[in-house]
């Protein structure tokens, strides 16, 4: 069965993140979640937190199935992460039509350059479509209320920062 990776941010891991990882689960025996690693930005977790959070957050709504999935760093190309982790498949959520547009040009360069790796588009379902993670950081450090937008775990933590 095929392994799949996943790669994102996840600072922090939103709802949305997590309706593709479970709907990634559907589709290969094994994710890959990637972290990448940006050393020109700060992040407001650390890749720890960020993937024991991710971890947390897939026991929490699915329990027994966080085995499937393991979380890495990667600071290089996706498509060669994937390739060092055995996937043959690379997921990419899409929440809109800009996404799909940008998602397209992507998947085409990676087709390119790794003909073995095929980009599978899963879509965000409709309550999760609006959240990114750059908006639910704005919103936490505003004070305001981020529950509808990340998992439990997630929340915790933001609420301790």
């Amino acid at each position: 069965m095929p392994i799949a990776f996943f790669p994102g941010s996840f600072d922090p891991m939103t709802n949305g993140h997590l309706d593709i990882l479970l709907q990634a689960l559907n589709v290969a025996d094994r994710i890959v979640v990637g972290i990448g690693i940006q050393h020109s930005k700060k992040p407001l977790f650390s890749f720890e937190e960020r993937s024991a959070l991710i971890i947390a957050s897939l026991a929490q709504r699915l329990p027994g199935e966080e085995n499937r999935v393991s979380v890495v760093a990667f600071s290089n190309l996706a498509v060669d992460a994937a390739r060092e982790n055995s996937a043959t498949l690379l997921i990419r959520g899409l929440r809109d039509g800009s996404d799909l547009d940008y998602e397209m040009q992507m998947a085409g360069m990676n087709g390119q350059m790794a003909e073995d790796i095929q980009t599978v588009f899963l879509p965000a379902s409709p309550l999760n479509r609006p959240i990114t993670a750059t908006l639910v950081r704005q919103i936490a450090a505003m004070g305001g209320d981020v529950s509808a937008f990340v998992p439990g775990p997630v929340l915790a933590a933001l609420q301790k920062r």
